[in-house]
């Protein structure tokens, strides 16, 4: 049975790609004939997988973990989700336990999907439950984790003062204030302490991103959003006094940001990063106005149509392209050209955290008189029925984790820590909307920030 759980792992780890890689075959075709190759083996002569397998729980939890790396055209790996699956829930009620915890865990959050730093807190939670656990290494792994957490409060703490100096609370209170909910987020894209500078610039510009979406989404004229719109373009601080009161605020607030990014740009040495991130800013802000143009307008555009303009609008690309800012000199004048060309990886991060995002959300928007999500233009252009959108949606999702998946196939268009801040984006969204809209509804991850950000492990 131990096999079933090494030629998952054969997956999992890809040290085999590398190898493979100088063949005549392309990589990725020897790897589909690899894993044709290893899982025949579990199948029986009805080409099924064998019912002999179902008693090895480890196997068919390593083997759920290995399906979620499969690229387009794996069939015999989306059988080998179904089939898990179907035998792991049907475990979950005559195991122990706590492996009936672990069985569910895995099956709501697989180690593709997951963060990494809340994962960490998982496995230090059921490693003691190994006879054979090391006190000492447990230990340690809890220092480790609980002083990267003291080092997050610091940063936390600082961003605070920002937030309170702003006072958007009083000044702005129709917009989501969410910033410990977004550093929270930024800790999804990277955790690691050399990466400070980085989750510093990386929040406050989430931050004015959330507050600018919201003014088009529920608060700002369209008159205004015009206005807020072609002032973004120009970028000039200079013709500031044209805009409302409140649209001033959030305007010398953006340059502001900015203004500091440049100025550790400069310092390093990497000054020309900022037209990247300013463009990137600039596209949102004028995504953001098709919308709100096609909602004052009554315009019912495409999916296609609609599609093409919100896999901007979702901030996706934008957030990738700053979060390699802080990269150092991993991050060169070409990955900065290769990202904001919205790569095929970008895009399907974006098609990820688009479709989960109207998935949950779309009923909560149209409440607030937002334009309609992907749900709606869908339904309405092929004339079926919310639950028959709502899976085609599913279905391009799964589609694009196996994009992002052949995107990372060793060797990478460019260093995997870079392409990784893709990968954590699209990890990010899919926890915050897997079930429902967690980031407005954000007493739904309390408890997860707190164990986070609050609640040091006992020694």
């Amino acid at each position: 049975m131990n096999k079933l759980r090494n030629c998952s792992l054969l997956i999992q780890y890809n040290a085999w790609v590398s190898l493979i890689s100088s063949k005549k075959r392309s990589k990725v075709n020897w790897r589909k004939y690899m894993i044709r190759y290893v899982f025949e083996k579990f199948k029986d002569e009805e080409s099924k997988f064998k019912a002999t397998l179902i008693s090895d729980i480890q196997g068919l939890l390593s083997l759920y973990e290995a399906a979620h790396l499969a690229i387009h055209e794996e069939d015999i790996l989306d059988e080998a989700i179904a089939f898990v699956t179907t035998h792991l829930k049907s475990a979950i009620s005559h195991v122990c336990p706590n492996l009936a915890k672990q069985i569910n865990h895995v099956l709501h959050r697989p180690l593709r999907k997951t963060l990494p730093r809340l994962d960490t807190l998982y496995f230090l939670s059921i490693y003691p439950r190994d006879d054979s656990y090391n006190k000492k290494l447990l230990k340690f792994a809890k220092l480790d984790f609980n002083m990267l957490q003291a080092t997050h409060q610091e940063e936390l703490s600082a961003i605070t003062r920002w937030w309170k100096d702003l006072d958007f609370t009083n000044k702005l209170p129709y917009a989501r204030d969410r910033l410990v909910e977004l550093y929270f987020w930024i800790l999804g894209v990277y955790f690691e302490p050399k990466y400070a500078l980085a989750r510093k610039m990386m929040i406050k510009v989430i931050y004015i991103a959330s507050i600018i979406d919201d003014t088009y989404d529920a608060y700002g004229t369209f008159e205004e959003l015009k206005l807020f719109t072609g002032i973004v373009k120009r970028w000039d601080i200079g013709i500031i006094d044209i805009l409302p009161e409140y649209m001033k605020i959030i305007y010398k607030t953006l340059l502001d940001i900015y203004g500091e990014i440049e100025g550790e740009l400069a310092k390093q040495g990497r000054s020309y990063c900022l037209r990247y991130v300013k463009e990137k800013m600039q596209e949102l802000v004028a995504m953001d106005f098709v919308e709100a143009k096609w909602f004052n307008e009554g315009y019912v555009p495409t999916i296609e149509e609609y599609m093409e303009v919100a896999l901007i609008s979702v901030c996706n690309l934008m957030l990738a392209t700053i979060s390699f800012v802080g990269m150092g000199d991993i991050a060169t004048k070409e990955s900065f050209e290769w990202i904001s060309s919205n790569p095929k990886i970008v895009r399907a991060s974006s098609v990820i955290c688009r479709l989960m995002d109207d998935i949950v959300s779309h009923k909560f928007e149209q409440s607030r008189g937002h334009v309609p999500s992907a749900i709606e233009y869908y339904t309405k252009q092929h004339g079926v029925s919310e639950e028959d959108a709502v899976n085609v949606f599913r279905k391009e999702v799964e589609n694009a984790w196996k994009d992002m998946n052949q995107e990372l196939l060793k060797p990478t268009a460019f260093p995997m820590p870079l392409m990784e801040r893709v990968l954590n984006l699209a990890r990010v969204m899919d926890y915050l909307h897997k079930d429902s809209d967690s980031y407005t509804n954000a007493h739904l991850v309390k408890d997860q920030i707190a164990s986070l950000l609050r609640d040091p492990l006992p020694l």
